[in-house]
């Protein structure tokens, strides 16, 4: 049996719906559908059971949960950089997830979860995946330094050598249709274009980039999800893990190819970025893969172009889900 928190969430069901291209459908999915439309996410999944988070954690605090687990999934979290509750955050990023990893490790089970590049913040002190310099990073935002806080305590506390955590970049595709302003541009874009036939981009307020041309590390979600399953495959690896490209583009590169996706001329404009987020805004990321590639993943990722040209065409222009 294979659990999945989060599993009505954006990379969590897109797990879910790759174990079942794999015939594996014995899974319990664990989230916290609430008022948002997440709920649809699982209608073209299969699995044995559907647990709301909080019955998840009585279960695994009072040891009631079956003998026959192989593996955790922990994707379960408030994923909105936005989110200011700093309290919410800890409870609910760092806290559930130190109970369910110290469960997971005392039962011998695989624990593969959910860390973020947000822990890198602007990046100056690089994007290497190195478990020993965790604690030189700087967060720009309390969610980054939720997920921080947890890759500190696993690796403080030995959990690092049995566990896996997966530092995902800008993952976008299929699925996150449910996440209102943390979607993906890819999809913000191609409704901006429907709607009115041109995309809005923040200008720089950075001298080395110009506008449109800050530097990102997409990722499609079908990609992040195949080196996600590359864990559950090899159980002996463990650590902290990237999950990117190792090659950026910038945002004129992404809003250009949704415009070609969709057969239009492309018509950008630049707009001034809100206060609230230009002292925490990224000009440059870059996932550093090599670990992951020295671990033995050696398939290439799904170019920008297309990967968007799939998702407008064969998801977006068809309100389909994975």
């Amino acid at each position: 049996m294979i659990i999945v928190t989060g599993g009505a969430g954006f990379i969590g069901s897109a797990i879910i719906a790759e174990l079942n291209k794999r015939k594996i459908y014995d899974i319990i999915v664990v989230d916290q559908l609430g008022s948002d439309n997440k709920w649809k996410n699982l209608r073209n999944l299969s699995f044995t059971d559907y647990i709301e988070n909080d019955d998840f954690l009585e279960l695994i605090i009072h040891d009631q949960i079956e003998d026959s687990v192989e593996a955790i999934f922990h994707l379960g979290a408030c994923s909105d950089t936005t989110e200011n509750d700093a309290s919410y955050l800890i409870k609910n990023n760092y806290e559930y997830t130190k109970v369910l990893a110290s469960w997971a490790v005392d039962s011998d089970v695989r624990f593969i979860y959910a860390s973020s590049a947000a822990t890198y913040g602007d990046g100056e002190n690089g994007f290497v995946d190195n478990e020993m310099e965790i604690d030189s990073l700087r967060p720009l935002n309390m969610y980054g330094y939720s997920k921080q806080l947890f890759d500190l305590w696993a690796y403080q506390n030995g959990l690092l050598e049995q566990i896996v955590g997966l530092k995902y970049f800008n993952v976008f595709g299929p699925n996150e249709y449910h996440k209102a302003n943390m979607r993906s541009f890819i999809l913000k874009s191609f409704e901006q274009i429907n709607a009115s036939g041109k995309v809005s981009l923040f200008k720089s307020y950075h001298p080395d980039y110009k506008d449109g041309e800050q530097l990102r590390d997409f990722i499609y979600v079908k990609d992040a999800v195949d080196m996600t399953l590359f864990f559950l495959e090899n159980p002996d690896i463990s650590g902290l893990f990237n999950i990117g490209t190792a090659a950026p583009r910038t945002w004129l590169d992404l809003v250009k190819s949704v415009f070609a996706a969709m057969g239009r001329k492309p018509d950008i404009e630049f707009v001034e970025m809100p206060d609230s987020i230009k002292n925490q805004y990224q000009y440059y990321t870059c996932a550093d893969i090599t670990k992951i590639r020295e671990a033995g993943y050696d398939k290439e990722t799904t170019s920008l172009e297309d990967s968007i040209k799939d998702y407008v065409q064969n998801y977006l222009n068809t309100n389909e889900f994975l």
